[in-house]
């Protein structure tokens, strides 16, 4: 049985070689991925290179700018601000002022309005009063005066005309 030894020493010494065959495989693919992958990196450096210094000129060249257009900005939204607080301030004033002159106008009428209806009330009181004592003055003159022809009527002396004239009173023709 010293053969069995033997075999396993032989058959262990084979697994060795082909596992460093193996490894030597793995090592030089490794290298040559490496190798490809360092080219492309370099290719690709070489490529963004350019393109990132211009990126940072134009960062460069553009930030004064930039810094510029957001100072003035921020300076426009600044009066911008204090505009519209005057603006508002001017208008509350006015209104304001609108409201206490249309205030005073209102009262300025009505006092007017009242005064005139006063004096409206005053003219008729003048001048109607009397015209209503004339009127009734009038009336009793009139009233009077019908009463006078009535009786004179009544007292004149039958003429020759009928002797059963119809009576001119306003209660002589209704009786019957």
């Amino acid at each position: 049985m010293p053969t069995w030894p033997a075999y396993f020493v032989v058959i262990i010494a084979i697994a060795f070689a082909l596992q460093t065959a193996i490894l030597a495989a793995i090592y030089f693919h490794t290298k040559k991925s490496h190798d490809e992958v360092m080219r492309i990196v370099t290719d690709l450096h070489g490529r963004i290179t350019p393109i990132v210094s211009r990126i940072e000129s134009l960062v460069d060249e553009t930030q004064p700018r930039i810094i510029g257009i957001v100072t003035d900005a921020s300076e426009v939204v600044h009066i911008a601000r204090s505009q519209a607080q005057k603006v508002d301030r001017v208008l509350t004033e006015a209104m304001d002022r609108m409201r206490i002159q249309l205030i005073r106008t209102d009262r300025i009428l009505t006092g007017a309005l009242e005064t005139i209806e006063d004096a409206g009330s005053s003219f008729r009181r003048t001048l109607m009063g009397p015209i209503t004592q004339a009127t009734a003055v009038i009336r009793g003159i009139q009233s009077g005066l019908e009463v006078l022809r009535g009786f004179r009527r009544h007292r004149e002396p039958a003429g020759p005309g009928p002797a059963s004239a119809p009576p001119d009173g306003p209660d002589d023709g209704l009786f019957i």
